[in-house]
């Protein structure tokens, strides 16, 4: 079969490799399709804290039972997707509910190789057998359900105001979950391209541009209160750092986003709000399904930030130039046929 494998930042080769055979407990899934993730393209461009090279990437994941494992109950021939966190379900984490955070995690296309391939064997408590949407669709849960988690943590009900900063896919998955809350909802972007985007696709309550003076923008249109949840997406620090101050007395941070760096926040006005500061990382099952529950009642759409697509044969071409900051690329998605 076909594998890509990023030998190390900003080297994408293809392979032709051994068709793995499923394991006890294990499947066999043919990919059909492959959401590319922030993580893929920041392990590429060598930006992933918690990644080794060689690797073969992409977790988010959608295709076909081929074949089966002893001691398993699947069907050759459905349709599934993956949720790519293989926890030990021992640690603390996992003991206390929160296999996303295990101490002891592997993620697919992270710590181990991934879904950038033709086949790829995996538990088979990692598959959801979905069969009323379409590849595509199920390639984006993974996405979507880090945006619901996010949301989950920050408790979102329709009495909050929420900033979500950053208009990527995890961004707009985020906002979209807090508008089905029922949250006011407003998004800062400092990418003219993604503005657009946002104000031409989406009924958020105010789309922000993160370049002009954004406390400014919250005090009028809060009247001077502020969000009371904001949700990093951005990866950056400056951003991540500029929700100490933009936030209302009383409320909660959710970082999302992942940096290889240094956070750092004055004290002063962080006691003086009684800040909550959270991570989320990863997603649950139970996310998965409110995922797809929404995706079912049309309170998200999952293809209406897909920009870019591309073939498998493809992936070594397009992804160095959709890892390009001036791509115009919202999120892509790699067909498998």
């Amino acid at each position: 079969m076909k594998s890509v494998v990023c030998n190390q930042p900003h080297e994408l080769s293809l392979h032709n490799v051994d068709k793995p055979s499923p394991q006890a407990g294990e499947v066999l899934v043919k990919i059909r399709a492959i959401g590319v993730c922030g993580t893929d393209i920041h392990a590429y461009k060598g930006q992933q804290p918690y990644f080794s090279y060689p690797r073969v990437l992409g977790h988010e994941l959608s295709g076909v039972i081929a074949q089966v494992g002893e001691n398993t109950q699947s069907k050759v021939g459905q349709s599934v997707y993956i949720i790519p966190y293989v926890s030990c379900g021992e640690c603390f984490a996992c003991q206390s509910g929160k296999p996303n955070c295990c101490s002891n995690i592997e993620v697919i296309g992270v710590h181990r190789d991934g879904g950038m391939c033709e086949y790829i064997a995996v538990p088979e408590s990692a598959i959801v057998v979905t069969d009323d949407l379409s590849f595509t669709d199920m390639a984006l849960i993974e996405c979507l359900a880090v945006g619901a988690h996010a949301s989950r943590r920050a408790k979102i009900n329709n009495q909050d105001t929420v900033l979500v900063l950053g208009a990527g896919p995890i961004g707009l998955g985020t906002a979209q979950f807090a508008q089905a809350a029922g949250a006011r909802v407003f998004i800062s972007e400092v990418c003219p391209d993604k503005i657009k985007f946002c104000v031409e696709n989406y009924t958020f309550d105010a789309v922000l541009n993160g370049r002009d003076d954004l406390n400014g923008q919250l005090k009028q249109l809060t009247q001077g209160q502020y969000p009371n949840i904001i949700i990093d997406c951005t990866g950056n620090v400056h951003a991540m750092e500029s929700a100490f101050y933009n936030l209302a007395h009383g409320g909660t941070i959710v970082f999302v986003s992942i940096v290889k760096n240094k956070i750092s926040f004055e004290d002063p006005e962080f006691h003086k709000r009684e800040t909550t500061l959270m991570g989320s990382r990863n997603a649950t099952k139970e996310d998965f399904e409110y995922v797809v529950e929404c995706i079912r009642k049309g309170l998200v759409k999952p293809r209406s930030f897909v920009t870019h697509t591309g073939q498998f044969d493809q992936i070594t071409e397009l992804l160095p130039k959709w890892a390009q900051s001036d791509s115009g690329v919202v999120k892509a998605v790699i067909e498998v046929n």
